[in-house]
């Protein structure tokens, strides 16, 4: 019940305190799933807000994407936005960071078809941009032979050069002419009127493969359309047709591209939503983005808002921040604030959140980041104009806020989990000392009640309380008790029978000797020798039982006096060897005197139960041991002889009470197990201590007495 009882409570207190960081990790991970749709949710709920803005707003589109069923990437251009001014000086530096972005035109864009055309004859990369009030275009031409505008000729058609078609915001078709005359600063000419038309500006810069021009005209000069050719002359022979690969067809106004600028008035509708910590575009119905706001390392959404990292106030804080946040973000991860996103081609914004959008369903996705450090929600919602979507809103945030969040919720609970772990450490470990005390302080209890021969010499003072160590302690004191008891019963046993027999064991030998002075016959002669035999070894038993009590009882009475050992020792044994003139002993007595404090009589008597030991045990013709010794201040008595030897595990209880070992034959003679018991008690009396054990060639056994001397 004790075992059962303590361990079973060890065992919930253990789960409960390993089942609290589970719990709470699982309640935090679910958190943050709940979070994450609310994240969605509300991001939803941004693009449907903005949507709602631009709702039944036709001016806002119309002029930039509405007469168009389809748009045809390289035909149709798009003015990215460029983050700072282009410096126009034909060397494309400032290109390098848009170079994704360039549109390669080839033989796929020759007005007339020439299937033996080749890259090197002629080929280009194109790009426009939009900055402040200008539009940029780009053109990296890759021309084999290079043929420059003659410095006296009036001709801007002889040689090689760019052609410009464009309509204007009122929808005029006009038409401009790049004719450099050798590298640098360019002008174009109206093609009607062969007049410079200054407004559009330019670098022309020749290189190894061919050149480069980069060109610059204000947005308001623009309407919708937009086309670029780039005319090949190899030779300035008529023979020869000169060969144009362009964006659209010039010749033709209704086959002039598209080009779409974000539009301002929408940016100006989104700059209100800067600070929503969203990175949000405007989408028309052909995937082109019309207007941009923030970007995506800061769009972590409202969730991250008063998260920041502050500077530790606190003793607590600061033990915190250096000491317990190394070890927690071991297991947790920090946002990444530094990341890859995935560039976008805002001239052809994908996604199946955009897809439904268009189509004129809300919807969102998730994805990660190339560089696998953030995952990015993305959120659509349809723009419509006349029960038509004519486009879409879209927005995007990190889930940086909600990491954030989750990881500061895990900070909480680790330092919930470690001050719960440590309050519970204490807590048990005074448990588990008070049960230790406890249950140690009923050990020591117990064994002192009992001596080292088993005898109860105390009792057991039993607790009230109610749980399994009071009852245990309980039940030990009933056992004790009760063993006290019965031992007590067992130890006076022996006198109150001496004392019992002696009377009608005399009662006994009397009228047997009474008997054997009167004449008989033979047979009841035999009875009566029988009798007799019997009647006097009850006697011996009786006077062994004596004996034992008789030297217990002058244990607790004698005095103690000087004696030397070694003149008792020899005495004893002189009267052996007349008293056993049949049995050899061999002595080594050491000759210098063995001052001692105790009862001579008594050491004679454990002399003596030694050597009746080694009589009875000793095999014929062979001779006893006796030897003493001084080693320091103790005298050690050996007595040695050949014989069986002690059985395995009775060593230490061969001078316990009513203990023998002899065989069968041997117990045919009254023996109660007594000698040896005496050897203790008189070792025990003079401080000393003795000890049996088989000899090295397991062939006989002896015992070693070990007695304190004093200085003389």
């Amino acid at each position: 019940m004790l075992r059962f009882g303590l361990r079973s409570k060890f065992i919930l207190l253990s789960c409960f305190l390993f089942l609290l960081p589970w719990l709470g990790y699982e309640y935090v991970w679910e958190m943050e799933k709940f979070l994450r749709q609310g994240q969605e949710k509300t991001l939803v709920g941004t693009t449907r807000a903005l949507a709602t803005a631009l709702h039944e707003r036709p001016a806002l589109f119309d002029e930039q994407t509405n007469f168009l069923d389809q748009v045809v990437k390289g035909r149709d251009l798009y003015a990215y936005n460029l983050k700072n001014p282009i410096q126009l000086d034909g060397k494309l530096t400032d290109w390098e960071s848009y170079q994704p972005l360039f549109w390669h035109y080839d033989k796929r864009y020759l007005q007339k078809a020439d299937k033996d055309h080749k890259g090197s004859d002629l080929s280009f990369d194109h790009m426009v941009g939009k900055f402040d009030n200008y539009l940029y275009a780009l053109f990296k031409v890759t021309d084999n032979t290079l043929i420059y505008r003659a410095k006296n000729s009036l001709s801007i058609t002889n040689n090689d050069y760019l052609k410009i078609g464009l309509k204007t915001p009122s929808g005029q078709f006009q038409t401009y002419i790049i004719a450099p005359r050798k590298n640098g600063w360019v002008n174009a000419f109206d093609v009607k009127t062969k007049a410079p038309f200054t407004k559009i500006q330019g670098y022309f810069e020749s290189t190894e493969s061919g050149y480069n021009v980069e060109l610059r005209f204000p947005i308001s000069m623009l309407g919708n359309k937009l086309g670029f050719a780039i005319v090949d002359i190899d030779s300035k022979e008529a023979l020869l047709e000169p060969k144009i690969m362009s964006t659209s067809n010039l010749n033709n106004p209704n086959d002039l591209g598209s080009v779409l600028v974000p539009s301002p008035e929408i940016s100006r509708i989104l700059k209100g939503m800067g600070h929503s910590g969203s990175r949000i575009w405007v989408v028309d119905n052909h995937h082109r983005v019309l207007a941009q706001s923030g970007t995506i390392q800061n769009a972590d959404g409202v969730w991250a808002d008063g998260l920041a990292n502050q500077a530790p106030e606190t003793w607590w804080q600061r033990f915190e921040q250096n000491y317990l946040h190394p070890i927690y973000y071991k297991i947790l991860t920090r946002p990444e604030n530094e990341f890859l996103d995935t560039l976008h081609d805002v001239a052809s914004m994908q996604g199946t959140h955009l897809a439904k959008a268009l189509k004129g369903q809300p919807a969102s996705s998730w994805r990660l980041t190339p560089d696998s450090k953030a995952v990015i929600l993305s959120a659509a919602y349809p723009i419509w104009i006349q029960d038509q979507v004519i486009g879409a809103v879209i927005a995007e945030e990190t889930t940086n806020g909600v990491r954030t969040l989750r990881n500061k919720s895990l900070e909480k609970l680790f330092n919930v989990i470690l001050a719960v772990m440590l309050i519970g450490t204490v807590t048990l470990f005074f448990f588990a000392s008070r049960i230790s005390n406890r249950i140690r302080r009923l050990r020591d209890t117990a064994e002192q009640a009992i001596d080292a021969q088993g005898r109860v010499t105390g009792s057991i003072n039993y607790s009230d309380a109610n749980d399994e160590i009071g009852d245990l302690s309980r039940s030990f004191s009933n056992i004790v008790s009760r063993l006290g008891g019965y031992t007590d019963y067992l130890e006076n046993m022996s006198s109150r029978l001496s004392h019992e027999l002696r009377t009608p064991v005399a009662v006994v030998r009397s009228s047997l000797e009474n008997l054997q002075s009167l004449p008989q016959n033979e047979l009841s002669q035999k009875y009566l020798d029988r009798a007799s035999e019997g009647v006097e070894r009850l006697g011996k038993i009786i006077t062994t039982m004596s004996e034992a009590t008789r030297l217990e009882q002058s244990i607790q009475s004698n005095e103690p006096e000087p004696f030397d050992l070694q003149k008792v020792i020899n005495g004893c044994m002189q009267g052996y060897q007349l008293t056993y003139p049949n049995q050899l002993f061999t002595l080594d007595v050491c000759q210098n005197k063995l001052p001692m404090q105790g009862a001579p009589e008594f050491i004679a008597q454990l002399l003596d139960k030694l050597i009746n030991n080694a009589l009875e045990f000793s095999e014929v013709n062979t001779a006893i041991n006796v030897s003493l010794t001084q080693s320091e201040n103790k005298a050690i008595l050996t007595v040695r002889n050949t014989g069986p030897a002690l059985p395995e595990g009775l060593t230490e209880h061969i001078f316990d009470s009513m203990v023998s070992v002899r065989s069968q034959q041997m117990q045919q003679q009254p023996h109660l197990g007594l000698g040896l018991y005496i050897v203790r008690l008189v070792c025990d009396y003079h401080k000393g201590s003795v000890t049996a054990q088989n000899n090295e060639q397991a062939d006989g056994v002896v015992f070693t007495v070990t007695l304190p001397l004093v200085n003389g």
